[in-house]
């Protein structure tokens, strides 16, 4: 198959990169040192860029293959994940078991009364994949998406050719005839820059919220707790300018702004959600990303990628875990039809 006709020929999404188990815990309050806390309720849901992706897709009725890569760890939530995978139609050949290690998990601790997390992560087996496994040749995925950058240890470390580990995965995943996308991990660090610049010469798709692309950007985008539309529009072209080729996607609690190669540019409202439909906001992030990268593999206009984007981060919103709140494509976009698009405020 030569490379001209690969991506004519290639169908579906190959995500790699954190797997994680979210151990969720509703707690009346986050306790000082040496003081309790009282437990209400737990449960347990996925996590991790590519589990969470893969399965919001599936959940929506995706037709193309859907696939991952990465490390479980050797015990029963590494055995959850694969079956789980396998049950959604997720093929597994290239999510392996890393013998003696432990599948990575985060306890993230919700207080019940206005809902701010806290989060204790276990980076597992995760923090030894560098994606060597993955035969880019063997798969007919068209798109690759990895994440999360920045909780990939192996991959975040320095490459002498490309800058960083991920980025030369990238460009080996580019080099078979895929394309490629992104997403980063928000953490309060100044390691963005010098970890995702380097991707991003490698990157097709990239879509972040308004404090990643801030920080990668060095672009303002709130001032006094208000979105500069401004400062998002800036924050798109600069992501064009270190190295994206077709799409850079924001999203933010008020909206989202995708801008194209070509200049095309939308900046979309969130829905109208009444007050109670909002049961967590983890994994509204993946949510969109799944959205939108569906709308791209299936060619659909800049306006229903957004809306889809924002639809199924709406479904995501209705459940306390990453994936359990997705529901078929209809009725993402149904969603829509409910509660509407809030005015525009800014």
């Amino acid at each position: 198959m030569s490379e001209t006709t690969q991506p004519a020929e290639r169908s579906g999404l190959l995500s790699g990169g954190n797997w994680i188990i979210d151990q969720v815990k509703i707690i009346d309050v986050y306790p000082k040192h040496e003081q309790l806390a009282n437990i209400y309720s737990q449960s347990q849901g996925t996590g991790g860029s590519p589990y969470n992706v893969l399965l919001d897709l599936a959940k929506m009725g995706a037709k193309f293959p859907l696939e991952g890569a990465g490390l479980v760890g050797q015990d029963s939530l590494g055995q959850y994940i694969v079956d789980d995978c396998k049950n959604h139609g997720i093929a597994t050949d290239m999510l392996s078991v890393s013998p003696g290690t432990s599948t990575s998990y985060t306890d993230v601790m919700t207080e019940r009364d206005g809902g701010r997390r806290t989060f204790f992560h276990n980076r597992g087996a995760n923090a030894t994949w560098d994606g060597s496994e993955i035969d880019f040749n063997a798969s007919s995925a068209k798109i690759f998406h990895l994440g999360y950058l920045l909780l990939l240890d192996e991959l975040d470390k320095e490459d002498p050719e490309y800058g960083t580990k991920a980025a030369a995965l990238l460009a080996k995943a580019r080099a078979s005839g895929m394309k490629t996308s992104i997403d980063v991990v928000s953490e309060d660090s100044d390691r963005f820059y010098k970890i995702i610049a380097p991707a991003l010469k490698q990157v097709d798709y990239c879509i972040l919220n308004e404090v990643e692309a801030s920080k990668v950007t060095g672009v303002q985008v709130r001032k006094d707790g208000k979105l500069l539309e401004d400062g998002i529009a800036q924050a798109c072209e600069k992501l064009f300018e270190l190295g994206v080729s077709e799409l850079v996607a924001i999203h933010f609690p008020e909206g989202s702004y995708a801008l194209r190669s070509d200049g095309e540019k939308l900046l979309q409202g969130s829905l109208a959600l009444p007050k109670g439909y909002i049961k967590g906001a983890a994994g509204a992030g993946d949510a969109f990303c799944s959205g939108v990268l569906f709308g791209v593999h299936e060619g659909w206009s800049l306006e229903k990628c957004l809306m889809t984007g924002t639809c199924a981060a709406t479904a995501c919103m209705s459940d306390p875990t990453c994936t359990d709140g997705l529901r078929s494509l209809e009725d993402c976009h149904a969603l829509a039809d409910q509660f509407g698009f809030g005015e525009d405020e800014n």
